[in-house]
């Protein structure tokens, strides 16, 4: 039997990576920006949290060369600091929907 279950995210435009493990992000990351473009939610907050750094920059690896990627950077006070990461995502053009 297999143990693995998939996962429901909520497609808001804020993902938690806290509750995933770091071999997940890679595959997670791009195909949750890509439900968020289809969306239309351009604008996403991923949370990665402060720790040693070491997911944070992993993200903006994967948000380097993922598609879609306009800009990131790191979020506010308020939307977390350096423990998350802002994301402006293209939207979609029509020939993509």
């Amino acid at each position: 039997m297999d143990d693995t279950e998939d996962v429901q995210l909520p497609i808001d435009g804020t993902l938690d990576l806290h509750t995933f493990s770091p071999r997940e992000v890679g595959e997670l990351v791009p195909a949750y920006l890509a439900a968020c473009r289809t969306r239309g939610i351009l604008r996403v907050r991923i949370i990665h949290g402060k720790g040693t750094g070491t997911l944070r920059r992993s993200v903006q690896a994967i948000l380097e060369r993922t598609a879609g990627v306009q800009s990131f950077r790191p979020a506010d006070e308020g939307g977390g600091g350096w423990g998350a990461t802002l994301v402006e995502v293209e939207p979609l053009a029509k020939a993509e929907e």
